[in-house]
């Protein structure tokens, strides 16, 4: 069955989806975005990205393109139109169609995409299974708590892995600190068992997985650090992983060519990644969302 995308007020066929030329998020960047999990046929975390959505559209000044409510229904309409189960339904939504000039248009009615697709249910041990990571300088703008759609300095970093043969790039900024992955936040586990992350700031995107995590991690009472982390601790870690609505919880077991502790998936990733399952299926997803820089 062809996939079914929403645009602008229409259910269309995906492979005729199209916005207008002059759509600012084409021509400037000028949007943000959002990505769901959708796990045995109901969405992961939907509060906290509503709620980071409403964040990144205040910041940008973009207009609501219809109230909450009528967006959820086209969410799972969306989801039961393509018949997913499980696996990712993307939204996005930009300033609007005008003439091209960079200052904010006058007039202007935000535009609405969104779109599904199927993923394969989560596999533990597939996630368990250990991953490469780089590292990159960090070369994006100082806003990254909003979730724009300028996304240029990930596109590099990501493809600069993959040419490495590694799965994704941890970004360094300018005082050798890593700030998070190219669409993950970062994780590490000290040689004390400490669960370290980077704090929460405009320095990074504040993953609704990664709030998650936290919440229920903290609920087992693991010890857990939101501070900043170099690389070389990263290199002395005894475990690390990635985090992402995609990702989960996804073991790192190498970072820049070098293993990290004995090369495998470690005992708190694992128990973390039973943890936070256990907790979006009986939550639904993380309940402080009230924080994103």
């Amino acid at each position: 069955m062809p996939r079914i995308a929403y645009v602008n007020g229409r259910y269309v066929p995906h492979a005729t989806a199209m916005v207008h030329v002059e759509d600012r998020g084409y021509q400037f960047s000028d949007g943000v975005y959002e990505v769901m999990a959708v796990h045995n046929g109901q969405f992961l975390g939907e509060k906290g990205h509503l709620d980071r959505l409403a964040h990144s559209l205040t910041e940008l000044r973009i207009d609501w393109p219809m109230a909450l409510k009528p967006l959820q229904m086209v969410l799972n309409e969306v989801v039961r139109r393509n018949h997913v189960r499980d696996g990712l339904v993307y939204l996005q939504i930009t300033r609007g169609v005008a003439p091209r000039d960079h200052q904010f248009p006058e007039a202007c009615a935000s535009s609405l995409v969104v779109t599904a697709v199927k993923r394969p249910p989560i596999n533990k041990s597939q996630l368990l299974s250990g991953i490469d990571v780089i590292s990159v300088p960090d070369i994006r703008w100082k806003r990254r708590d909003i979730k724009s759609v300028s996304l240029l300095p990930n596109v590099l970093g990501k493809q600069q892995a993959v040419e490495a043969g590694a799965q994704e790039a941890w970004q360094i900024d300018d005082d050798d600190f890593i700030t998070e992955g190219m669409a993950t936040n970062a994780w590490i586990v000290t040689k004390d068992g400490e669960l370290v992350t980077r704090d929460v700031s405009a320095a990074i995107l504040n993953g609704i997985t990664r709030l998650a995590i936290l919440e229920a991690a903290r609920q087992q009472d693991v010890p857990i650090v939101e501070r900043p982390f170099t690389l070389a601790e990263a290199l002395d870690a005894r475990e690390a992983f990635i985090s992402s609505s995609n990702s989960h919880v996804r073991a790192v077991t190498r970072i820049d060519g070098q293993s990290i502790g004995n090369g495998h998936a470690g005992e708190l990733t694992a128990k973390l990644l039973d943890i936070y399952m256990d907790y979006m299926e009986s939550v639904g997803g993380p309940q402080q969302t009230d924080r994103w820089n």
